[in-house]
């Protein structure tokens, strides 16, 4: 075989493959296409749990990988809520919707992680605007390493929680004290 008809044979070989990728991370593990993968909010608990329509049901899903203020842990709850209320409102009320190994939580909340029309994943920007704590259980760590970096940023920039009269207690430690579940 010529090098010429070997290169051109490589070159067919890989734009295949590159378009079979494309067609299998177009469809999740369950077949359904990207359209099939979105969500719209009908209401903001928190900062880190809202309730959706998803394919016609009405589901309650915690956002993976964060744990906001509670709304009792005053300013910081209702500032976390308010902020995930303004980038959900941004978004038409429609999101994305991304799923990780565990689907549910012992409370039969849909485990998630979110995404703005403009492609910027929520959990991560509520741990960057300084309006939730990175709270990571595995198996559900596909965006770890950008959660730890968004909260990070937040720290480093004392933004939010992280700023002058910032969180005096983390929401797991508020919850132990104040349990209401």
């Amino acid at each position: 075989m010529n090098k010429r008809l070997l290169k051109i044979s490589v070159i067919s070989v890989v734009a295949i493959l590159s378009l079979l990728y494309g067609w299998l991370m177009r469809n999740d593990s369950e077949g359904r296409k990207p359209e099939d993968r979105s969500v719209f909010i009908g209401k903001v608990y928190d900062g880190d749990t809202v309730e959706a329509d998803f394919r016609g049901k009405t589901v309650k899903i915690r956002l993976i990988g964060i744990d906001a203020p509670e709304m009792k842990q005053r300013p910081w709850g209702r500032r976390s809520k308010k902020y995930l209320e303004e980038m959900v409102s941004a978004s038409g009320w429609q999101l994305g919707i991304e799923f990780d190994v565990e689907k549910l939580d012992k409370y039969d909340r849909t485990l998630a992680y979110l995404w703005t029309r403009d492609g910027r994943l929520v959990n991560e920007e509520m741990l960057k605007g300084g309006h939730a704590v990175l709270y990571t259980f595995p198996p559900n760590v596909k965006h770890v390493d950008r959660l730890k970096a968004a909260q990070v940023i937040a720290r480093e920039n004392r933004t939010g929680i992280w700023g002058k009269n910032g969180l005096k207690q983390m929401p797991s430690e508020y919850r132990k004290e104040h349990p209401s579940r």
